[in-house]
C-alpha cells in the first residue's frame, strides 16, 4: 500500500473513541509543517433535504452517507502532491457547503473516521493504520456530551440516535474492520507511548518529537 513518498495512516475507531484527539497528538509530534489531517466526517453527503429530527430517519453511522470515492480520489491526489479542496460540512443544517477549504499536500496525511477502515477504497490507501478502542458507555457519555454542546443537539435526540443508528453501525462495520488495523490504541489512556510506537513503524525516531 502507498508509495515509499508520502505516507497516509488512517486513525479509526468508535464514535467518540478518541481518534481525533490522537490524530490531533500525532499532527503535534511530527508538526504541522509535515502532516496534515483530513476527517471523514468533511465528506457527508448532503442530507438538508431528508434530516427532520435528532435520531431520525437518516442514518449519518452508515457507510452510504460518506462520498468515501471523493476522499480516495484526494488522498490520491495528496500523494501525487497535489493541493485538494476539502468539502465542508454543516453540522447543524446538514448542508455540503458550497465553499471548500484548500488542503496542501505534505509528507504525512492522516485520515480520521470511524468507517474509513471498513470500507476497501480507503482502507487500500492506508499505510498504516490505527484504531482507537474505548467502552461503549465511555463513547455513549461523550457523544452526548460533544452533540449537545458543539452540535446543537437535544439530549433524547443524540440518545435516540446512538440506539437507532450510531451502536448498530458500529456494531456491523466499525468494530468489524477493527482487525484490518495495524496498531491497537487505547482511547481511554495516555497515547504518548503508543505514539513514539507508531513513529517508529513509519521509520522516524520517538525523541524527534
Amino acid at each position: 500500500m502507498g508509495s515509499a513518498g508520502v505516507k497516509i495512516i488512517g486513525v479509526s475507531g468508535g464514535s467518540c473513541s478518541g481518534k481525533t484527539t490522537l490524530a490531533r497528538r500525532i499532527v503535534q509530534a511530527l508538526g504541522a509543517d509535515r502532516c496534515a489531517l483530513v476527517f471523514q466526517d468533511s465528506y457527508y453527503i448532503d442530507q438538508s433535504g431528508r434530516f427532520r429530527e435528532d435520531g431520525g430517519e437518516v442514518n449519518f453511522d452508515h457507510p452510504d452517507s460518506i462520498e468515501f470515492s471523493l476522499l480516495a480520489r484526494q488522498l490520491d491526489d495528496l500523494r501525487s502532491g497535489r493541493a485538494i479542496e476539502v468539502p465542508v460540512y454543516d453540522f447543524v443544517t446538514h448542508k455540503r457547503l458550497e465553499r471548500t477549504e484548500r488542503l496542501e499536500p505534505r509528507a504525512f496525511v492522516l485520515v480520521d473516521g470511524t468507517l474509513i477502515l471498513s470500507q476497501d477504497v480507503t482502507y487500500s490507501r492506508f499505510d498504516r493504520s490505527v484504531f482507537i478502542e474505548a467502552s461503549e458507555e465511555l463513547r455513549f457519555s461523550r457523544r452526548i456530551k460533544r452533540d449537545t454542546q458543539e452540535r446543537g443537539r437535544s439530549h433524547d435526540g443524540v440518545v435516540k440516535q446512538f440506539m437507532n443508528h450510531v451502536k448498530p453501525m458500529h456494531d456491523l462495520f466499525v468494530e468489524s474492520s477493527r482487525s484490518k488495523a495495524t496498531c491497537l490504541f487505547s482511547g481511554e489512556s495516555c497515547v504518548d507511548s503508543e505514539i513514539s510506537t507508531l513513529l517508529v513503524s513509519l521509520g522516524l525516531r520517538p525523541e524527534a518529537i
